[in-house]
């Protein structure tokens, strides 16, 4: 696990998202919701909501509340669980979304989209990405003009996840130079929302274009000097969640691939038994270890709102992404030519795990944001008092 799972309670919520999943989100599941062209069915999700999974990082004020009272660290366990059946569902994109909005100036103001999206009888996504650029959350595709009674939003954002199946948007914006976040309505005038494909089976995204939309001065979330410190923890959400995902990804497929070399005999012995197979299957072991032991770092400092969160959760999205694929490929060679096949599920987690390594910032984007921020913290120790 990615948190200490050690209080009834903990263990409880943990079995209950488990047996959940494997009977509801099932492998079998995934592939019918794919031949069917659809992302997840709304019911599922609000079933999940029930067993609490949207209001984890929500306070009891608001309508919230979590089993342990660490709301990250529950959030991160139930990601390793969907990891473990590639799950459907639009976790991620709420839970980033509600972390704005609880962070936010006067979070009650947004009390009434906070309940619906807790209770799961809507859905909401961040619009963060420009079209045609990376991971850049500083430099939004979308621009908000003042108006007499509000504001007007212009330009385009890509990449949404579940926009097709949002109610609402928390739109990124340059707006008179700083940075601004708005609820816009997906139904609003002037916002047109086209799919876009993914190499996932289920997981859906969306290019949203905005013109001339008009908005209230209420839809803005938190004030203009505050939404970069917004961004800031609703990345580390992202981010975080996507680690923890992919380490139940990898937990499940070394576990498939471990029985697979014990269910299968080559010259009347199972493969588990030769040697050299055993050290691919300690190195896969290792590898996942490393890979939980840094998203559990993440999650800590997170949790805690440490100094650190954003470099431990940059160091874990660097380390998961940059390892995951290349374990779940090994997977797949070890298990010969089966392994290759649509009918074998393989090729959904590696799938999964492959998406998840461009979004929100590639190993690439992370090793050069460890690198400054380990930098700034030097410099930080060499000022003198």
């Amino acid at each position: 696990m990615t948190t200490d799972v050690t209080s009834p309670e903990s263990l409880l919520f943990a079995s209950t998202a488990q047996s959940f999943l494997e009977k509801e989100a099932s492998l079998a599941r995934v592939r019918e919701l794919h031949a069917a062209g659809t992302s997840f069915d709304p019911q599922w999700w609000q079933r999940a909501a029930e067993l609490g999974w949207a209001s984890l990082l929500v306070p009891e004020e608001l309508g919230g509340g979590s089993v342990s009272g660490n709301g990250v660290a529950d959030l991160a366990l139930v990601a390793e669980q969907i990891g473990r059946t590639v799950a459907p569902g639009p976790l991620h994109p709420v839970s980033t979304v509600l972390a704005g909005l609880v962070d936010a100036e006067e979070p009650e103001r947004h009390s009434a989209l906070i309940e619906s999206l807790v209770s799961g009888e809507s859905v909401a996504s961040w619009a963060v990405y420009r079209p045609g650029r990376g991971w850049a959350p500083h430099d939004p595709g979308v621009t908000a003009s003042a108006t007499g009674s509000g504001f007007r939003l212009d330009g385009v954002a890509d990449r949404v996840e579940a926009g097709g199946e949002s109610a609402v948007l928390l739109v990124v914006t340059a707006c008179d130079g700083a940075l601004r976040q708005f609820l816009v309505p997906t139904d609003a005038p002037g916002v047109t929302v086209e799919p876009q494909r993914s190499i996932d089976l289920v997981k859906r995204y969306a290019r949203v274009e905005f013109s001339s939309v008009e908005v209230d001065a209420s839809a803005a979330v938190g004030a203009a000097e505050q939404t970069r410190d917004l961004i800031a923890r609703q990345s580390q959400i992202a981010q975080l969640l996507q680690c923890a995902e992919v380490v139940g990804v990898l937990g499940a497929v070394v576990d498939m691939t471990v029985q697979w070399a014990f269910d299968r005999h080559s010259f009347g012995r199972p493969l588990a038994s030769y040697q050299a197979l055993k050290h691919r299957f300690a190195d896969l072991r290792i590898g996942l270890e490393a890979c939980r032991a840094t998203t559990r770092a993440a999650v800590v400092s997170v949790a805690t709102r440490a100094a650190d969160a954003d470099f431990n959760v940059s160091a874990a999205k660097s380390y998961v992404g940059e390892h995951a694929s290349p374990m779940i490929q090994d997977c797949v060679q070890l298990h010969g030519g089966i392994g290759v096949t649509w009918e074998h599920d393989l090729h959904l987690y590696l799938r999964r795990a492959t998406l998840y390594r461009s979004l929100y910032g590639t190993p690439e984007d992370h090793n050069l944001r460890v690198y400054a921020l380990a930098e700034e913290a030097a410099t930080d120790e060499l000022e003198p008092a």
